[in-house]
């Protein structure tokens, strides 16, 4: 059952207990749906799989924007309880140009602090993309580092 057009050939509900239902469409219901990204970071709107409560695939989406409103921000909803990855907006200082160093950051979600480990905890994803990964097992994304004001970008660039 993998792939859709525009009007895909399954529902996709969430039942009394929380738990996503996705009906094919011969009626067969699969309960604790679980969608996850292929590109969590560089794509997220492109590939989403939609695994089972035994962990196959019963849909891929292309695209989550072309799924109906309804389904898309189920989708969503659920992806936004499962993963957690503030985004960097401002680098407000760190401790030493040294590892490890504590870093204090601005984020989408509130102003945070986190220890780097070492400079290979800071991964470089397509484009100017970074992905930070802290000792608390956090990940912090930068979408695109040259966006970052000059005073980010000089603490960054003495870690790159």
């Amino acid at each position: 059952m993998n792939g859709f057009t525009t009007a895909p050939s399954w529902r996709l509900l969430r039942n009394p207990f929380g738990r996503l239902v996705l009906t094919e469409a011969g009626g067969l219901d699969h309960v604790g749906v679980v969608p996850v990204r292929a590109f969590p970071i560089g794509a997220p709107d492109e590939g989403l799989s939609l695994l089972g409560s035994d962990g196959h695939e019963l849909v891929w989406v292309d695209r989550l924007s072309t799924l109906p409103p309804d389904t898309r921000s189920l989708i969503e909803e659920e992806l936004a309880q499962r993963e957690f990855t503030p985004v960097i907006q401002r680098i407000d200082s760190v401790s030493t140009f040294s590892s490890p160093s504590t870093w204090e950051v601005t984020t989408d979600r509130g102003a945070t602090r986190f220890v780097l480990r070492s400079e290979d905890d800071i991964r470089r994803l397509e484009g100017q993309a970074l992905l930070i990964q802290a000792n608390h097992g956090v990940s912090f994304a930068v979408r695109d580092r040259l966006a970052l004001d000059a005073h980010s970008r000089r603490l960054l660039d003495r870690f790159l």
